[in-house]
């Protein structure tokens, strides 16, 4: 591995290599570099101007040590991998299963997961989605306060460890979402500003990257780097990327748009389909439209508005921004054209949001929809999951809309057997004064929302990591056992009919009557009683697939 590092305004900069220093010299562009090659597994560091203080490389690839100390060197070639017939995965219209590494097993490790890959295989996913792997301060978080964006989390198993996780998934047929975070930086640990102009303003979760001032091109060489490293050399198959919304890119060619175009270029190169899934609030249907169309090139993009529309159906919660979707045509017009918010009033934001789909050009697959995922468990006071605050029959009808719809269908680790677990936020940033500063700001954020402190879990507290760890003794317990059954069903009903699989949004036709809820799909007609917990699947006059709650429950089970 070469040494090089970006410094544009530094005077001097230093390569401290396992014991020895070498001085390295600027080139026209403000790298730093020097004529030396750094074996794999070696650990280097780097001295900034006259600061003794030893730095990790901004694009490391290894910090076994934890975010602070130095990184160590990788070669990609060393590792054995065993994918080379593996053709790929496109995400549209595939069914994507969300996980966390840190609480998927008890092991929380890349290899401890791999032992649970055959219960996905089994249930029908066609794409693992892994939540954050790049490294944070502490051994354990959600992975959104990643400040080495190229390193993975050595608790976790490092590199190698994701790399047999990605070659186990592909040696069973699953393809591979990573999850990344290009619009902050966490709190621990992001040196990137000592060694030049990356950070641009704070967004509401950290400091943001200078993605349009002056100096910037290198910044999103950055992101383009790092995005292109864990396509070529982690092998996975996908990228989501995290609050796009959030990226101030006042360019001509956006950071998105040039992220399209490289990503479409290594799927040509590579002979594999590779896809960019943004998570985006702006409700605007550009995010997926083709770039040649003036669009951002985004294959797929989150819908929040058919999630929270379904959960108010199902629970009858309103509160915050739930409010909006009370509304008597929520649930039809989100299964029909995805946004809810589509120019209309959002009493949340107390303005007009949202701009209409083109159902006669977009694909309904160009949405990824769910009624549970990490982000609307996890960022409740509590993390209490759907199965909370509605039945398990209910939580069937909900799956039901959402597998058989005409949309990327998404689930959330244990959703699928209605886990009991909660999915909480968690930390361990081993600073005590950042600690106890994240402790009180979320104890207070909730508490402004009518939250008792005292109710809101503690992030540093062991015991909320580990009530948030599945339990995968549920799978066979009574009444967990019936959820299972009804999803491998919903997933086998998908698999075997194209017609529920068709991406056209035009030909979705939806009846809503309070309580009870019919989704057309070509000849498919599925009819959905909240109430009486049912769900009917008919083809034509023939009832393909039935589930009553009253008769997957027997007594003394629910």
């Amino acid at each position: 591995m070469e040494i090089r590092v970006w410094g544009p305004d530094l005077d001097r900069v230093r390569a401290r290599v396992a014991d020895d220093e070498h001085e390295l010299t600027r080139d026209a562009g403000g790298w730093w570099a020097a004529d030396l090659h750094v074996d794999h597994g070696t650990d280097y560091a780097f001295l900034l101007d006259d600061d003794e203080t030893p730095l990790p490389d901004p694009r490391s690839r290894w910090q076994p040590h934890g975010v602070h100390a130095a990184s160590r060197a990788v070669d990609h070639d060393r590792f054995a991998w065993t994918d080379a017939t593996w053709a790929g995965r496109p995400l549209r219209g595939s069914l994507v299963y969300e996980l966390h590494i840190g609480t998927f097993t008890p092991g929380r490790t890349f290899d401890s997961a791999i032992e649970r890959l055959d219960h996905l295989v089994d249930l029908g996913v066609d794409l693992v989605e892994v939540l954050p792997v790049n490294a944070f301060d502490g051994p354990h978080g959600w992975g959104y306060d990643g400040v080495l964006w190229g390193a993975v989390h050595e608790p976790y198993g490092g590199p190698d460890g994701f790399k047999r996780f990605v070659d186990a998934c592909h040696a069973r047929g699953l393809g591979v979402v990573l999850d990344v975070v290009y619009n902050h930086l966490g709190p621990s640990g992001a040196y990137l500003d000592r060694f030049g102009p990356y950070f641009a303003g704070t967004t509401d979760w950290g400091a943001g990257l200078n993605l349009d001032g002056p100096q910037s091109d290198e910044v999103r060489r950055y992101v383009l780097d790092n995005a292109h490293d864990w396509f070529e050399h982690f092998h996975v198959d996908a990228l989501r990327l995290d609050a796009v919304h959030a990226l101030r890119d006042t360019r001509a060619l956006t950071l998105l748009e040039a992220l399209a175009a490289q990503t479409a270029e290594l799927a040509e190169r590579l002979g594999r389909p590779l896809s960019l899934v943004a998570e985006s609030d702006l409700n605007d249907p550009r995010t997926v439209t083709p770039r040649d169309e003036h669009g951002l090139g985004m294959d797929a993009q989150w819908a929040d508005d058919v999630h929270h529309a379904l959960h108010v159906w199902l629970t009858g919660e309103t509160s915050g921004y739930y409010a909006d979707f009370a509304a008597p045509d929520a649930v039809a017009k989100t299964l029909r054209g995805a946004f809810f918010h589509d120019g209309t009033w959002s009493s949340f934001r107390e303005r007009s949001h949202g701009r209409p789909v083109d159902t006669a050009s977009i694909p309904g697959t160009a949405f990824v929809t769910y009624v549970q995922d990490h982000d609307q468990v996890g960022n409740r006071a509590t993390g209490d999951r759907l199965s909370a605050a509605a039945s398990p029959g209910r939580q069937v009808c909900g799956a039901a809309l959402v597998l058989l719809g005409p949309f990327t269908p998404m689930l959330f680790m244990g959703e699928e057997w209605a886990a009991s677990t909660p999915w909480q936020f968690f930390a361990s940033f081993p600073d005590p004064e950042l600690a106890d500063a994240v402790r009180t700001g979320r104890r207070r954020e909730f508490g402004r929302h009518g939250w008792g402190e005292s109710d809101v879990p503690d992030p540093m507290d062991g015991a909320t990591l580990e009530r948030s760890t599945l339990r995968w003794d549920e799978t066979e317990a009574p009444g967990h056992r019936e959820v299972l059954e009804a999803y491998r069903a919903l997933v086998a009903l998908r698999r075997q009919h194209a017609e529920l699989r068709d991406a056209s949004l035009a030909d979705v036709g939806v009846e809503h009557d309070g309580p009870r809820l019919t989704l057309h799909r070509g000849p498919f007609a599925i009819h959905v009683d909240r109430d009486a917990e049912s769900v009917q699947v008919r083809r034509c006059a023939e009832t393909v697939w039935s589930f009553s709650a009253r008769e997957a429950w027997p007594p003394g089970t629910d």
